[in-house]
């Protein structure tokens, strides 16, 4: 389908992350946009001030019956009404990984992809080439901390999408541009096995552009099999790798270091947010933005100007006596990155990890790894597990994973009981992480701490 044809759309689960991103490109080019959503949020608060109309009542009289395109999500259940009528009066309806596919095939693409890091390496991207006048559509899972938003336009015909691994929805994707962060074990729920996803994300480099290029991190298992025309690498500080960090020194939450690229150096460059995993996104973020051919001072001021994603190491409270920080972190190995960065930037305070685990499949699949990171905090306060789309698993609970924590210092609170932890514990270094609803709970606990 053309996308520059489509006049009409409807959004079936128009306020999920990457929905409301296609959703806002849509409306900001002039077309009618309606959508249907099971809840309103901050989120659909926001498509409605921008004027595209929303309901949510799942409610064939209350849908558009004069549209041409409609988008769902995989989230949306199999016996959605309003879905079922669009198809079974012949609507052309799609996943919302086809019109990824269709932008990727009539812009210049970059794709990040990868069990880790994808949202932020994404997002960094996006913001150098906006910030340096280059200009880009940028498709993101997360809200950028610079413009309050996961999608911006430009007239420039470069998209940067996030593609997500979960129902295989990126291989559908056609980018000029790939990178592929990590290939650990996850959405085992849909893939079965390890084995089966790497296999998914060895087939998303084949999708690649035939003169396209592929950024992998250093060192990823089957790297042999990644296949594109233009092949590198990138890592923290191995300097094997195409592009890697160097002399990277703490400063007030956040780092200075180098990056030395394949016949390039960038000196001093200022990252001002936390998590030494960041300093290797920007990296690859910053070789990306040298292949396109942008000004290395350019690219120094922007990534100096970059204030990172909501959720992804976002300092709520940072001053001399406290730090709070949270993170969506909901898998062992981001959870292992997050605690031990936040422990590296504070040594000298004492660290307080409130998790709750997302998902019951995932518990249950990575309980043995959940324990293990958690381990790593001087106290942990655990939340019930975060079902989302998922009905409860007998033998499967948030013991699960205490019954497996070496650290006895650990508590199961209700998300009452970590409001009021906030309001009355002494608070160092506090980090609250998981991809369920712990969020709703950062500003209560940040307004409780602060007004002791």
């Amino acid at each position: 389908m053309n996308i520059d044809s489509i006049q009409k759309v409807y959004f079936v689960g128009i306020g999920g992350i990457g929905m409301s991103a296609l959703a806002r490109f849509f409306n900001e080019r002039g077309a009618e946009v309606k959508g249907y959503d099971r809840t309103e949020t901050e989120l659909t608060n926001s498509l409605k001030s921008e004027g595209i109309k929303i309901h949510f009542e799942d409610n064939i009289d209350a849908l558009d019956k004069d549209v041409q395109l409609v988008v769902y999500t995989p989230a949306i259940p199999a016996n959605h009404k309003e879905l079922n009528w669009y198809r079974d009066n012949n609507y052309p309806v799609y996943k919302r990984s086809d019109v990824l596919q269709w932008i990727t095939e009539s812009m210049f693409a970059i794709t990040v992809a990868g069990t880790h890091g994808k949202t932020t390496i994404s997002t960094m991207i996006a913001h150098i080439l906006r910030d340096t006048g280059f200009g880009c559509n940028a498709f993101l899972g997360g809200i950028s901390a610079n413009y309050e938003k996961n999608y911006w336009g430009s007239e420039n015909k470069v998209a940067v999408i996030e593609a997500d691994e979960y129902d295989r929805s990126f291989l559908k994707l056609k980018p000029d541009v790939a990178v592929l962060t990590a290939m650990d074990a996850d959405h085992l729920d849909i893939y079965g096995d390890l084995e089966t996803m790497e296999e998914a994300f060895i087939q998303y480099t084949k999708n690649i552009k035939a003169d396209g290029s592929l950024w992998a991190k250093h060192g990823l298992k089957h790297g042999s099999r990644l296949q594109a025309k233009n092949k590198f690498t990138y890592s923290l500080q191995n300097d094997a790798a195409t592009a890697y960090a160097s002399e990277i020194r703490l400063n007030k939450g956040g780092y200075i270091f180098n990056v030395t690229g394949d016949e390039w150096k960038i000196e001093d460059v200022h990252l001002n947010i936390g998590g030494m995993h960041n300093v290797e996104n920007v990296t690859v973020a910053i070789a990306v933005a040298k292949q396109m051919e942008i000004d290395a001072d350019l690219i120094k001021q922007a990534v100096s100007n970059f204030k990172g994603v909501k959720r992804r190491f976002e300092y709520i409270i940072k001053d001399e006596k406290r730090v709070f920080i949270d993170d969506y972190a909901h898998h062992p190995e981001e959870l292992a990155a997050l605690i031990k960065s936040a422990k590296a930037l504070f040594p000298n305070k004492r660290c307080v990890v409130a998790f709750q685990p997302h998902l019951f499949s995932r518990t249950r699949d990575f309980a043995e790894g959940f324990a293990h990171s958690l381990d790593m905090a001087d106290e942990v306060l655990l939340l019930d597990i975060y079902p989302a789309r998922e009905l409860p698993m007998e033998g499967i609970s948030i013991r699960t994973i205490t019954e497996r924590m070496a650290n006895p210092n650990h508590t199961v609170l209700s998300k009452e009981g970590l409001v009021e932890y906030a309001a009355v514990a002494p608070i160092e270094l506090l980090i609250t992480a998981g991809a369920g609803d712990i969020d709703k709970l950062v500003q209560p606990m940040k307004e409780a701490i602060l007004n002791r």
